[in-house]
């Protein structure tokens, strides 16, 4: 079977100061107005006169906004928009019981008030666990972050397995009934360590099964962090919408006040060109 050889860039990345990104972005966005906006603002202000122009151009990129902040408010875009940070479970302890005072109230009473945890539930939990049950490795140069093997109890992941999954707590708020804020959601997986098997190398691995020789098990309390993956849209369309607004205004106060000065130059015509009466008659 032949090899397939890869070249693999090791291309730095750009070194980050006052220069890359700061300046560089700033520049972008400053070279961007001066050439789409205001390449639009020239061909308006020598049609129109500068100030309907600068009317008219301002309240389309408004416009333009509003649109695409609506987008990017109703539609899960996998380009790089402007979004807040995304829903994720966090694991907040790891311990041989849920009988610390540290814990909420609501997970130490997980085994009455709680409830079992869907399959799908199960996966995007067992995932967050994973991360944090297993010692992490540092890679090339990139150090590892103080806290990051705080809850690490096995050397891989084959080494243990989950035992139970139940969920406590969380909410569904209805903005129509002025409800904004979700109540906390806990999720406890309980976790034990696989036994040893002494096959001989080639048989198939047996269904794991937890090591009562040496037992080694606990449990893993994680939190649902919602995240404002919405949050920043929101006000980028809020923000979009009243620029918006001022603009129309604008250009219905400059219409209005053309018609009163329509109004008055055609009552003062009409007064000028009327026959005066003779006097004495």
């Amino acid at each position: 079977m032949p090899f397939i050889l890869a070249q693999v860039s090791t291309t730095p990345p750009p070194p980050h100061g006052i220069w890359y990104p700061t300046i560089l972005g700033i520049l972008v966005v400053v070279a961007a107005l001066a050439l789409f906006c205001g390449s639009i603002y020239v061909l308006l202000a020598t049609n129109l006169g500068a100030r309907l122009g600068f009317l008219l151009a301002y309240t389309g990129v408004a416009g333009f906004m509003v649109l695409l902040t609506l987008l990017w408010l109703t539609t899960a875009s996998p380009l790089n928009t402007l979004k807040g940070t995304i829903p994720i479970w966090k694991v907040d302890a790891v311990g041989p019981n849920l009988n610390s005072k540290s814990l909420p109230a609501e997970v130490r009473n997980i085994a009455k008030d709680g409830h079992p945890m869907s399959t799908a539930q199960q996966q995007a939990v067992k995932a967050a666990a994973d991360a944090r049950l297993v010692t992490a490795q540092p890679v090339a140069s990139i150090p590892l972050p103080p806290d990051e093997n705080k809850f690490a109890q096995f050397p891989a992941v084959t080494d243990y397995m989950e035992t139970t999954y139940r969920q406590v707590g969380g909410s569904n708020p209805r903005l129509l009934s002025w409800q904004f804020s979700h109540q906390p959601l806990y999720a406890v997986v309980g976790y034990c360590a696989v036994a040893a098997d002494n096959l001989p190398f080639g048989l198939p691995p047996p269904t794991p099964t937890c090591d009562t020789v040496n037992p080694k098990s606990g449990f893993v309390v994680l939190g649902y962090v919602y995240g404002s993956l919405r949050i920043p849209p929101l006000v980028a369309f809020l923000s979009a919408s009243i620029l918006f607004g001022l603009g129309l205004l604008g250009l219905h106060w400059r219409e209005k006040d053309e018609r009163a000065l329509e109004k008055a130059k055609a009552t003062t015509e009409s007064l000028e060109t009327r026959t005066p009466e003779p006097v004495g008659s």
